[in-house]
């Protein structure tokens, strides 16, 4: 699972990326410093594993894991070739989600391809772009469900579906504002669209600002631009990210405490890059290992049993769960057996985040 970190030149999307990664992308005040999209995986903050791992002292402890790909700064133009627009255009298909970073700090040192600050505007002109493209797609797709038509009339469903879609994209808004039907989302995986992808808004602004933040104009604006998608907005200060992820855990944790955190905002971002992309971990635990695993939500226990090995999955008998929270009460798999909150569950159990699940199968 992948999500593409899309932005303006310069607004700090490359350092937040370096911050999470530690990758070490290349960084520099000016437009289109990056053309390659350079990729990192990491590690999603799980405070349960802790507190696992504190209970079992298993011999390693493995998170969950996401894949976030630092995608190249984009200008108007984009969607007719402007800039890197094309390659910006197909680097963005390849993700499942988007993180988009918007500037709401004002700094003259710092170059803004626009001349100012104005993140709605920042924000339209990247959608508009992708919308633009969305558009061309969705009028190719309706030309080759036009002629299908004569042949088959089926295809009259995926008319009227693209019809209602570019409706709303010429009126300037993207397709994740339409409220779509299960069986419109299934003709959908067929489509392609850019604007379709669930997205993420990062107000990045200045260490000043973020002791405020919630009352920030700029970060209001932004709040009220992806309350329309139903976006989730994190403010966080990109500079102060960058010089916590150069720190050992300590240093660290001194740091936060200092500016008054609970966490840092990157881990805010990973978590909520997590759940945008509609994952969830169900966990194992064991002297040999404790470990997060990655289902999809609304994942029965047989599918997430094959996470871990297809032989489990084709033998599957039964899971046997306990939450997390049931387990942390009790302090003990035991004690929690005695209290009863230890499951049997059958095949056709949805995993709930958090389960702690032992699978019993026989191949």
């Amino acid at each position: 699972m992948k999500l593409g970190i899309v932005g303006l030149p310069n607004v700090g999307k490359s350092t937040m990326f370096n911050a999470i990664t530690n990758a070490g992308a290349e960084c520099a005040n000016y437009p289109f410093c990056t053309i390659e999209p350079n990729i990192g995986v990491v590690p999603v903050p799980d405070e349960r594993l802790d507190k696992l791992t504190k209970i079992y002292n298993p011999e390693k402890t493995t998170h969950a894991i996401i894949e976030f790909v630092d995608i190249a700064g984009l200008v108007k133009g984009a969607s007719k070739g402007e800039g890197l627009g094309n390659k910006f255009l197909s680097h963005i298909r390849e993700v499942d989600s988007i993180v988009e970073v918007v500037r709401c700090f004002e700094n003259a040192n710092v170059v803004h391809v626009d001349g100012d600050i104005n993140p709605v505007r920042d924000i339209e002109t990247i959608n508009l772009e992708l919308i633009f493209a969305d558009i061309e797609t969705v009028n190719k797709r309706l030309d080759k469900a036009r002629k299908m038509l004569k042949a088959e009339k089926k295809y009259q469903q995926e008319i009227d579906l693209l019809e209602k879609i570019k409706s709303v994209l010429e009126s300037g808004k993207s397709a994740r504002t339409i409220d779509f039907t299960d069986e419109e989302k299934e003709l959908l995986k067929e489509v392609y669209l850019l604007t379709t992808k669930p997205i993420l808004y990062i107000a990045n602004v200045s260490e000043e600002q973020l002791e405020n933040c919630d009352n920030d104009v700029y970060v209001q604006k932004v709040k009220e631009y992806a309350k329309t998608e139903n976006a989730e907005v994190i403010p966080l200060c990109v500079k102060i990210e960058e010089e916590l992820s150069s720190l050992d855990d300590n240093d660290k944790k001194e740091m936060l405490e200092a500016l008054g955190l609970k966490e840092s905002g990157l881990n805010k971002v990973i978590k909520a890059s997590y759940d945008l992309l509609g994952l969830m971990s169900f966990l194992t635990a064991g002297e040999p290992e404790v470990r997060a695993w990655t289902i999809k939500k609304g994942t029965k226990a047989p599918e997430a049993a094959g996470k871990i090995h297809s032989d489990i999955q084709r033998g599957f008998i039964r899971a046997e769960v306990v939450s997390y929270d049931d387990l942390m009460q009790e302090g003990s798999m035991l004690k929690a057996k005695e209290k009863g909150l230890v499951r049997s569950e059958g095949k056709d159990y949805i995993m709930q985040d958090g389960d702690i699940v032992l699978f019993r199968f026989n191949v």
